[in-house]
This record gives C-alpha cells, sequence and structure tokens, in this order.
C-alpha cells in the first residue's frame, strides 16, 4: 500500500525557510539510497531549491538537479518543476497544491504554517486516503 507522509512545519527554524525542511527530507533520503523526486510549484522554486541544496549543510553532498538533463535516471534527487514529464521513483517530495499524477511507495507533502497552505493540505490527504494511502502527520 503506497503511504503519503504530512510534515506540517511548526518550529521557527523552518516556518522561516520551509525549504530547509524539503533539504534535510532530501538528504534523509539521500542516507537511506531512495530515489527520490522533489515536485516543485513552479521553476523560480526549483531554482531556489537547488540553490539550497547546495548550500544549507557543508558536511553534507546531495547528488542533484533539475530535472530535464540526459543524466536524470542517474541523479539520486531530481528537482522537478510544472511541465517536466519524469518517470515515477520509489519517493516523492511533493510542494504543489495538487496530488502527483505518478508516484511510487511514499509521498511526502510539506506543508507550511499558514492557513492557505494548511487547507490545500486537507484536500490532499482526503484525495490520497481516497486512492488507499496510508496516511500519517508528522508536526515538524
Amino acid at each position: 500500500m503506497p503511504r503519503a507522509d504530512f510534515y506540517l512545519i511548526a518550529k521557527p527554524r523552518f516556518s522561516e525557510q520551509p525549504l530547509l525542511l524539503v533539504c534535510e527530507l532530501a538528504r534523509k533520503a539521500f542516507a537511506a539510497q531512495q530515489s527520490t523526486l522533489i515536485l516543485t510549484r513552479d521553476f523560480p522554486q526549483a531554482e531556489e531549491l537547488d540553490e539550497l541544496l547546495w548550500s544549507f549543510d557543508e558536511d553534507t553532498y546531495i547528488p542533484h538537479q533539475l530535472a530535464g538533463d540526459d543524466d536524470d535516471e542517474n541523479t539520486a534527487v531530481l528537482i522537478v518543476p510544472p511541465g517536466v514529464d519524469i518517470p515515477a521513483r520509489p519517493l516523492t517530495i511533493n510542494l504543489r497544491e495538487q496530488c502527483p499524477q505518478s508516484y511510487g511507495e511514499r509521498v511526502l507533502e510539506v506543508v507550511a504554517a499558514n492557513p492557505t497552505e494548511r487547507e490545500g493540505s486537507r484536500v490532499r490527504w482526503r484525495e490520497y486516503q481516497r486512492l488507499g494511502f496510508e496516511v500519517n502527520k508528522f508536526d515538524m
């Protein structure tokens, strides 16, 4: 059964910069050798995340790139802006306002600490349940 985990941001460190939590999740996925897609809301967010993955931790290197290159299938973490079609991977980190069209074994939803984001996450939660996912919530 596929699984969807919702990470609700509460800590000041993440509420000020929600993409830091995405970097932490990508680091854990890479350490566990899980091939990962990060679905961004738009291209500027994809570029911001790309830069942040290079700089958020000086002691950690996470092989990543923006999707759309010949080397996509060999890259551990792919950052995918809308409009780029990529095959599903075991782990998807979803930053978009809708559920992913294709997914692997697990989807991580990162939800910022504002009412609009929370309302959208409730809609996605119900959609995952409808699709037969095991759904969990974690306060971060």
